[in-house]
């Protein structure tokens, strides 16, 4: 009697075979969806942070408003900057996001900038703000890198680890072809992305830290991870000192987070500098307008 065959599993994570579907006449990027899957999720597990913390929710969404647009603008900005040789070889290369191609810092540094404005002319306190947003910074990050899965872009050197990413030979960089796995480095960010919220969540609700401590944690955790990351990748990037230019980015800004973090708790921000409540409700008597 013959024993039954068991299936081999393949020793590897394969890629998609597709990066977008059709909706009718529209062609859907996955990598466009997941991130506009991330900004919302995002947005609304901000919006229930800052009213655990006393806040106005509507601010949230006023701040989204602004800062979503500035920081895909100041992604690709960077993007094109770092790396033009990247970009689509047609006049709206500039603009081609849906392709592929956001570089995080600029993003970041976009949306903060815009951020801060919003909310200091709305009269709130800036550092509670940017606490209670920083974790879900990191949970878009995360999920925004699922459309690199799809992309089949972003990933490591070659790997025979059971978890190394299968690419197709088109994806495979100049000297790489011989190659089939590689480094799911689009996997290993998502769950450090995933990972650091929790811990930047369960740290505000365990610990006192001072505002904006958490999102200098942020700024200084996920640099630092940064600096691993860039160790593994090879894709085109410009170098400096025979290191990718990322990684000199990354380790600039894990000191200034670092830097950031001990200032913020050591220097105790003013009386007033909380987390502004909801305005209450004002009622006037029947057939008069509230003063």
């Amino acid at each position: 009697m013959n024993s039954p065959t068991l299936a081999v599993l393949p020793r590897y994570l394969p890629s998609p075979p597709i990066n977008g579907f059709h909706l009718g006449p529209l062609f859907v990027h996955v990598y466009g969806l997941m991130y506009v899957v991330g900004i919302t999720l995002a947005i609304i597990i901000a919006k229930r942070r800052w009213r655990a913390a006393g806040g106005e929710p509507a601010l949230i969404e006023e701040i989204a408003y602004w800062c979503v647009p500035a920081g895909i603008i100041g992604g690709r900005i960077y993007f094109d900057l770092t790396t033009p040789s990247q970009m689509t070889h047609r006049w709206w290369g500039p603009v081609a996001v849906w392709d592929g191609g956001m570089g995080i810092w600029g993003g970041v540094l976009a949306a903060v900038l815009v951020g801060w404005w919003r909310i200091r002319r709305r009269g709130h306190p800036v550092g509670p703000v940017m606490d209670a947003i920083a974790p879900t910074l990191l949970i878009a990050q995360g999920i925004g890198r699922i459309g690199n899965y799809f992309n089949q872009e972003l990933f490591g050197g070659p790997t025979q680890l059971p978890w190394g990413l299968q690419i197709a030979p088109a994806h495979r960089p100049p000297g790489y072809q011989q190659y089939a796995t590689f480094h799911p480095t689009f996997l290993y960010e998502l769950l450090f992305d995933f990972a650091w919220a929790g811990l930047l969540i369960w740290l505000g609700g365990h610990r006192r830290v001072r505002p904006p401590g958490l999102f200098a944690l942020y700024v200084a955790g996920y640099s630092a991870y940064r600096i691993f990351e860039e160790s593994l990748r090879i894709d085109y990037s410009q170098h400096f000192l025979g290191l990718r230019l990322n990684t000199f980015v990354a380790t600039s800004l894990a000191v200034i987070g670092v830097g950031w973090y001990l200032y913020a708790q050591r220097h105790p921000r003013p009386p007033h500098d909380a987390p502004s409540p909801p305005a209450p409700a004002v009622t006037g008597r029947p057939g008069k307008s509230a003063e």
